[in-house]
């Protein structure tokens, strides 16, 4: 492909594209700035989204999808009668409430027609069901416009007993221990949590070894797989605690902006926000190239001069640029960095070391609604802890009328969370199952926690067909994973990149790059892109028009007892409610 039919308008013409988009003065000061984003995931959208509108000239390079983890991708072949196909999800989207960023952004996507953005698809969860095999489901109620609660340590402490209790029958000496851990990390200062818990396991952190199995299933497993997709064993406390604490201050009506502590979408992620967001862009000026699959990045002068892109028959094409924002997931920025690029940027080697692991989506498309809760499902139990939603609680969409041939009628969304404990049927962990064999335990492991007196609500007939995120694929030598997760392993956030580079105009976006929510989560990656523009908008000498970076809420009833701790953790004492186990 010529190379000349592939770049972004430039000159003068740029010019008069930035005037047209208004903005600051400072903006426009920057027009004849041409960007290469590459990646087309959340980091790099988020990333083309302010650039756009900040007057530069932006080309988005992108190999598989636009959306990246989070687009949607449809049952191919199974659209009759003028349906849809059958819409899948690597993973249904769950919002909680102290999201800021991505809410912001999809505050600034119009939906055509209507005068509304793309932020009114979100709907409350109103309840979640912890489902449990062999014993009652746990039906825990979430507030929509929750009352706004003091954080003072013995109010939460008061707080995080009543939330404590509702997850399972636990002696009291263990809610204790809970609620006295969680204490400890919600009071620890900043450089504590950096310099202490970065480098302690969850599961170690919590004492769970010598806790009963429900105690670490119900609390500790539900924290760590349940909530955030990592594993207890492996995550550091820096970041689970970190997610735990945002949930509980937002369950208690704290840091949400006054929205609800737990929102999904009403339709699939594409239709409702990807195909919105994809066309609004397009429409400020923004390009996109999808198919190129950026293979190298060519460092000259102690600048990046090009990168090279190749479409789906291998053919190469050198893209020029003023400046390059590298979006791509972890291991595929690990395949980019050079020796060249690594010598003069050195603070990237740590990329290399940095762990995935996998998380995908299943659906089961059912020919009828099963009597299941409204909400999200947990299912504890679970070996592969699988979650769920019921779509048609959800969605305002008319599934038969709409997607595949008019058998569907309602969709089980999963996100199977844990591919290395050995399954109830064939007593093998996910990624050595087939994909068959995969559907079939986790029906099994769905049908096991979803009864009703000894009888399941999934009963066989129930289930029409079925999808897998089709990133997972089969070959001569077992699964492979195109897409695994960026995981936040014990001390890894040393190896983490911040988005300005040692090369003045490379910067780094994508979820395993350092930011304040610091978990691989759609808040992650757009949080990290408006942090890389930000360190663009440096780079060129840019004094206004930053973006705007929201970071999690820190109770100021606590800003006293973290001042502290912080002097105890330079005094080399422990937080003052850290009592030895």
């Amino acid at each position: 492909m010529n190379l000349s039919r592939r770049t972004v308008l430039r000159g003068t013409a740029l010019t008069g594209v930035a005037l047209a988009l208004g903005g600051t003065a400072e903006a426009r000061a920057a027009a004849g700035g041409r960007v290469a984003v590459l990646g087309g995931g959340m980091a790099g959208l988020a990333a083309a989204h302010e650039l756009v509108e900040r007057g530069f000239a932006v080309t988005v390079y992108e190999s598989t999808g636009l959306g990246g983890k989070a687009r949607s991708v449809s049952k191919p072949g199974t659209g009759a009668l003028g349906r849809a196909d059958l819409p899948g999800e690597h993973g249904f989207r769950f919002f909680p409430g102290f999201y800021h960023n991505v809410p912001d952004t999809m505050s600034r996507i119009p939906l055509p027609g209507n005068g509304n953005s793309v932020l009114d698809h979100l709907v409350s969860l109103s309840g979640a069901l912890v489902s449990r095999t062999g014993r009652a489901d746990i039906e825990l109620a979430i507030p929509t416009d929750p009352i706004a609660r003091p954080l003072d340590p013995d109010s939460l402490r008061d707080s995080l007993i009543g939330l404590v209790q509702q997850l399972g029958a636990l002696p009291p000496q263990e809610i204790l221990l809970f609620v006295n851990r969680l204490l400890v990390f919600m009071t620890s200062s900043e450089r504590r949590r950096a310099g202490q818990w970065e480098n302690v396991s969850f599961w170690d952190f919590m004492r769970a070894e010598n806790q009963s199995a429900e105690y670490q299933i119900a609390l500790v497993r539900f924290m760590t797989r349940g909530l955030v997709a990592l594993k207890e064993k492996v995550a550091n406390t820096r970041t689970v605690g970190s997610m735990a604490e945002a949930f509980v201050f937002s369950f208690l009506g704290r840091g949400t902006n006054g929205q609800s502590p737990a929102r999904m979408l009403d339709g699939p992620t594409s239709e409702t926000w990807i195909d919105p967001w994809v066309t609004h862009l397009t429409g400020r000026g923004v390009r996109f190239e999808v198919g190129q699959t950026v293979r190298s990045l060519e460092l000259s002068g102690g600048r990046i001069v090009s990168a090279t892109v190749t479409d789906a028959g291998g053919s190469a094409t050198r893209v020029t640029a003023d400046w390059f924002i590298s979006a791509v997931p972890v291991e595929r920025a690990q395949q980019l960095l050079s020796p060249e690029i690594l010598a003069r940027a050195p603070e990237l080697r740590g990329i290399g070391r940095l762990r995935t692991d996998w998380m995908s989506g299943v659906q089961f498309y059912l020919r009828d609604t099963p009597p299941i809760q409204a909400g999200t499902q947990l299912f504890l139990d679970s070996p592969w802890e699988i979650t769920s939603v019921l779509d048609s609680t959800l969605w305002d969409r008319n599934i038969p009328a709409q997607y595949g041939d008019g058998t569907t009628r309602d969709i089980l969304s999963l996100d199977v969370s844990d591919w290395d404990t050995p399954g109830i049927l064939y007593g093998k962990p996910a990624r050595e199952c087939t994909i068959d064999q995969i559907y079939a335990e986790c029906w099994a492991q769905l049908q096991a926690a979803l009864h009703d007196t000894g009888r399941t609500i999934l009963p066989d007939s129930l289930r029409y067909t079925q999808f897998l995120d089709p990133a997972i694929r089969e070959t001569g030598s077992g699964l492979v994973n195109d897409t695994p997760l960026f995981i936040n392993t014990v001390g890894s956030y040393q190896d983490r990149p911040e988005s300005a580079t040692s090369i003045p105009n490379l910067f780094m976006a994508g979820d395993f790059v350092r930011t304040d929510i610091d978990l691989a989560t759609m808040e992650g990656a757009n949080e990290s892109g408006r942090q890389a523009v930000n360190a663009l908008l440096d780079a060129a000498g840019v004094a206004g028009g930053r973006v705007r970076v929201q970071t999690l809420f820190q109770p100021p009833e606590l800003v006293p007892v973290k001042a502290v701790d912080a002097a105890r953790y330079a005094a080399g004492l422990p937080n003052a409610l850290d009592i030895p186990g």
